[in-house]
């Protein structure tokens, strides 16, 4: 902040500053500035400064100590109004510095900044000695300092190195537990080398021996892969041998079928004929109704359970069921199990008994569709389609016996036809007379 001249000879407007306001004087200035601001009217502001009228002393020193600064510098008039609120403030101290005496217990630096403000003769030699005294000041604080921070750090070295001489002690204690810790892992080592070596002796004898028994393997491998190519080919002339036996057999069961249509053609026509002889009366009881079984609507939690077999090669069905009093009997989730077994167990049910029905409508056959029942949650409540008579097993009976007692029951020379996959049912109804139809069959019919 440099002055510039303009006032008379007497007073100290002439001189001129030749360096910057250190910065403890600077902070002086601005917080006189600051508590004589508030006693001026705005007109008597500069422009710049007017905004600032408001605010509190604190906040005006640091928000607008800069401007306040530079308005002082240079604003001759602005100065004048603050040396007037400042003596008046501070008659003595103002009155001292216009006298030329410097009060010896006033702090330097407020001194220097009341000078700076006042404006008496020799200001400038005060403003400069405030701020060599504060330079001076600084330079002892930072003398005291730096000689505490010596002690400090004397004081902590010596620490460091009782510290070291510890550490020392300590890790050479540790560094001789080390060695003797050491010395037990070596010999351990050594242990395990040895142990090592041995057992990579045993290993490359083992390996030895796997690949002896690997050879030997290999040798029976092939031995038996020769034998199972012998075998392959001995089943193949055996598969050609059995198919040309079942054609052979097949063309066979034509022509017995042919001669058993005659003849039953024959007792049909003979039997039409007794029966008017005789007058008989239609038959009102079916021998499939002497059957001891479960009907849909009287079963109980326990009656019913799932089963599901193979399939088999197909028969003619058609020309079965077109003998007189033909009676068909369907091993129910056998059928259903092989033809659409993703579907729920009901809706099996119902669909092949609405497809049963139809059957029985188009060739006048009876018909009766057995159901397994052994492990039911609950009574199955089930209407009967027209023409199909439906059954389910009792507890501890399965579907199967239950088709064999309805064949039994039938009597000799009747035809009785049993559509099931199962090998067993096929083999025992058979043996009893009737017919077996694989499953196969009479879903492509019922399709």
């Amino acid at each position: 902040m440099v002055e510039s001249a303009g006032g008379g000879p007497g007073d100290g407007t002439a001189e001129v500053l030749d360096r910057p306001l250190s910065d403890g004087v600077r902070r002086r200035v601005v917080a006189i500035v600051s508590e004589c601001f508030g006693k001026l009217t705005v007109a008597e502001l500069p422009a710049q400064l007017r905004q600032y009228a408001r605010f509190a002393p604190n906040r005006r020193a640091k928000f607008a100590g800069n401007a306040m600064a530079a308005a002082l510098e240079t604003d001759t008039l602005f100065r004048q109004r603050i040396g007037e609120k400042f003596r008046a403030a501070q008659p003595e101290l103002a009155g001292a510095l216009e006298a030329g005496s410097v009060p010896a217990a006033v702090d330097p630096l407020d001194v220097a900044a009341a000078a700076y403000v006042l404006r008496p003769a020799g200001w400038v030699k005060l403003v400069t000695a405030a701020g060599e005294e504060a330079q001076r000041a600084d330079a002892e604080r930072a003398d005291e300092e730096s000689r505490a921070e010596l002690e400090r750090l004397r004081a902590e070295l010596e620490r460091a190195r009782e510290h070291t001489r510890t550490e020392t002690e300590r890790l050479r204690g540790e560094l001789e537990s080390a060695k003797r810790d050491l010395e037990s892992l070596n010999r351990k080592l050594r242990s395990a080398q040895s142990d090592v070596r041995r057992g990579e002796a045993a290993l490359r004898k083992a390996q030895g021996e796997m690949d002896a028994v690997r050879a030997e393997a290999g040798t029976r491998v092939s031995a038996a892969e020769s034998e199972s190519r012998r075998l392959k080919a001995r089943l193949g002339e055996a598969e050609a041998a059995l198919e040309a036996t079942r054609k052979a057999a097949r063309e066979g069961r034509s022509v017995e079928d042919m001669r058993v249509r005659l003849l039953l053609d024959t007792l049909l026509e003979a039997t039409q004929g007794l029966r008017r002889e005789l007058a008989l009366p239609p038959v009102s009881v079916r021998p499939a109704e002497t059957v001891d079984a479960v009907e849909p609507g009287r079963m109980t939690p326990k009656d019913i359970a799932t089963r599901a077999l193979s399939e088999h090669d197909p028969a003619i069905l058609d020309q079965l069921l077109a003998l007189p009093q033909a009676h068909l009997v369907v091993d129910g989730y056998n059928v259903t199990k092989t033809g659409y077994p993703q579907m729920p167990l009901e809706k099996q049910r119902l669909r092949l008994l609405g497809q049963l029905s139809a059957l029985a409508a188009q060739t006048g056959a009876e018909v009766t569709c057995v159901f397994d029942g052994a492990e039911l949650a609950a009574p199955v409540l089930l209407a009967p389609p027209r023409g199909v008579r439906v059954l389910f097993s009792k507890p501890g009976v399965t579907a199967d016996e239950l088709i064999r007692q309805l064949v039994r029951a039938e009597p000799p020379g009747r035809p009785v036809i049993v559509a099931s996959t199962d090998r067993e049912v096929a083999d025992g109804v058979a043996r009893a007379g009737a017919r077996p139809v694989a499953s196969a069959v009479l879903l492509k019919r019922l399709s």
